[in-house]
């Protein structure tokens, strides 16, 4: 990626969110979990991704979202050298929900004045430093945009009026799949969740911040992501490895 102009180059924060339960991981959070490793540098799942985005010299801030008294629970899941870095890595507590949480995110990042934000699954530790970097080039040029693959498999469209029976036959070439991070304008991001906050009191809720930008801003551009920048979602994800 070429390098940002020192004079106008834009404050990039992230977000990394780790607030969830990790419902079905047997009781486990995820998280906080060690990464199987070969080389004896062992890191938890928080500390992977944290130290792959605090390697990025363009990235500024980087705010972690916790659940309520687990602040210094995470802080100690990260190497040392980051965990010491308080004005840097922050910590913040989560919502009711990921939208909730990424909300709350933006609220504490306000304050910092960030030109943009990149917002990431805690539970995705096998991010790529080049990824991020392409993230971050994209995001400078469209204000929107995520990293996205090709479906493997053909989609069906369940009908759930009828239980059992597929409703439509999706064709896979024009569908995929949304990775993190999810790179945004922090102006635009923030006044979408702001609406998205207003929707979720109504009780809906969005999937991911690329639908509450889509609803409220504009387009999503779409850069190819990376099939290693797997989410852990079971037990089985961390102990299958790399």
């Amino acid at each position: 990626m070429p390098a940002l102009n020192p004079v106008n180059k834009p404050n990039i924060a992230v977000i990394i969110c780790a607030a969830g339960f990790s419902n079905r991981m047997s009781g486990q959070k995820k998280e906080y979990l060690p990464l199987p490793s070969s080389d004896g540098n062992q890191l938890t799942v928080l500390g992977a991704a944290v130290t792959t985005f605090a390697s990025c010299q363009d990235i500024g801030s980087i705010l972690i979202t916790v659940p309520a008294g687990e602040e210094e629970t995470a802080r100690s899941c990260l190497p040392e050298e980051l965990a010491e870095k308080q004005g840097r890595i922050i910590f913040t507590i989560g919502g009711s929900s990921r939208q909730a949480s990424v909300y709350n995110a933006l609220l504490r990042l306000k304050e910092l004045e960030p030109s943009h934000v990149l917002i990431h699954d805690g539970a995705r530790p096998w991010i790529k430093k080049s990824l991020i970097e392409e993230i971050i080039d994209a995001t400078l040029k469209h204000g929107a945009v995520i990293p996205v693959l090709p479906l493997v498999e053909t989609p069906k469209e369940l009908n759930n009026d009828d239980p059992g029976f597929i409703k439509r036959h999706l064709r896979r070439d024009s569908l995929c799949t949304a990775q993190t991070p999810q790179g945004f304008s922090f102006p635009e991001i923030l006044k979408a969740h702001e609406k998205a906050a207003e929707r979720e009191r109504e009780g809906f809720i969005f999937t991911d911040d690329a639908e509450v930008w889509g609803e409220f801003i504009g387009r999503v551009a779409v850069i190819s992501g990376d099939p290693e920048n797997r989410k852990i979602t079971y037990i089985g994800d961390l102990e299958n490895g790399k």
